[in-house]
């Protein structure tokens, strides 16, 4: 009996999702478990695998089409492991160059292929079982382009060295759902919020000291996971959410929604744009389990696992452009939060410390925040508790 392949179940907050790549073709056998078609939605990128073995009879749907919850994606034959494409038992002895459509593609990359007028048979695929993707193609059109020899000329016409390039290339391509969600909502955080960003500056000094004395114990202690910054300042966001709980709530129509707990989102940087996975119940976290947990979501977004559950809430965020050499800015809020602190890259500089001009690690804080919630005075007095408590991190243990 055959078995139909259908999308995931969609959350709520996501209304559709649409097809990214499909990794097998009609015809080709499968295995249980092993991966179909990913399905990119406005959060993440969902993978649909195969339940039995078998053979891929139908796909339903083609590459870059827009599905809903539950839609109807390919057709299996459970079992039908024989009736898959034969095999020659013989290589084949003629010269002749292999047809497209005996090559492993997705509709997508034949219609590209077709476009531009390419033989299948000189791409290389790196795609799974050969498969050619969409990148594989572009690299074999620049390679060509590359390839193609400079017409000789003359010794009466030689080229001018300084003459500009008459090449004007551009390259258009629709943005990705998560791009285009990122845009949308990075646009409604600017448009309907009174976003006011407030700053101040932190000497690093004493929590850099922390860290190099217990860094290589830490490491040990807790299976490999590194002593870093981002545990400190998740545990000190905790401490001063809970004495200003305005800045941990959130605005839903002419109400307030205070949260009792905090649900710390960490901006992460992936090769598709900012996501922001969730910590749940960080105030309850030690700082290993913070750094531990960050580390684990940044390796499931840089390979697209993360899950729509993992992205989904949080009542904070906390964003680290200094990683990437940052010196200051203004982050965005994440609606429908209130605050997101930005930190920064540390630089040392000269500060008066007891009357005395000396050199200190420091960095750069921001806090924007939604000004129809939090005022002025609410926003700094929570700036300067972080600032507190990281320039002192023993008070981040006694809760001081």
């Amino acid at each position: 009996m055959a078995i139909q392949i259908k999308a995931p179940a969609f959350p709520e907050s996501v209304a559709d999702g649409e097809v990214a790549t499909w990794h097998k073709s009609e015809g080709d056998t499968v295995q249980r478990d092993e991966l179909l078609v990913e399905i990119e939605t406005d959060k993440v990128v969902m993978e649909v695998v195969a339940p039995e073995d078998g053979i891929l009879t139908s796909i339903e749907v083609p590459e870059g089409a827009t599905i809903e919850s539950e839609a109807l994606l390919a057709v299996i034959e459970p079992g039908a492991v024989s009736a898959a494409k034969p095999v020659a038992a013989v290589a084949p002895t003629s010269s002749e160059p292999t047809s497209d459509a005996d090559v492993a593609m997705g509709p997508a990359v034949r219609q590209l292929i077709e476009e531009h007028k390419l033989d299948a048979s000189g791409i290389a695929g790196t795609g799974k079982g050969g498969r050619i993707t969409k990148e594989d193609v572009l690299a074999y059109m620049e390679s060509k382009h590359a390839a193609k020899p400079a017409p000789a000329s003359s010794p009466a016409e030689m080229p001018q060295s300084d003459a500009p390039s008459s090449e004007r290339v551009e390259k258009r391509v629709p943005m990705t759902r998560m791009r285009a969600r990122i845009a949308e909502r990075l646009l409604d955080a600017s448009q309907q919020t009174a976003m006011l960003t407030t700053f101040n500056e932190v000497n690093m000094a004493p929590l850099m000291k922390l860290r190099s004395q217990y860094k290589d114990q830490f490491e040990k202690t807790h299976n490999g996971t590194r002593l870093g910054f981002m545990g400190f300042f998740v545990k000190a966001c905790c401490e001063a959410l809970k004495r200003f709980p305005e800045v941990n709530a959130s605005i839903d129509g002419n109400d307030v929604v205070y949260h009792g707990y905090q649900d710390i989102g960490v901006a992460v940087s992936t090769q598709d744009g900012l996501v922001v996975p969730v910590l749940r119940d960080a105030d309850f976290m030690s700082i290993a389990d913070v750094e531990a947990a960050i580390s684990g979501l940044g390796l499931k977004a840089r390979d697209k696992k993360l899950t729509i559950e993992e992205m989904t809430g949080g009542t904070f965020t906390v964003s680290n452009g200094g990683v990437f050499g940052s010196l200051l800015s203004t982050p965005i809020l994440n609606p429908p939060q209130s605050g997101i602190l930005g930190m920064h890259t540390i630089q040392e500089r000269p500060v008066a410390i007891d009357g005395q001009v000396v050199i200190q690690p420091m960095m750069y804080l921001a806090l924007s925040y939604d000004h129809r919630l939090i005022d002025g005075k609410t926003a700094v007095q929570f700036l300067v508790t972080v600032k507190g408590l990281i320039e002192d991190p023993a008070r981040i243990l006694l809760q001081l």
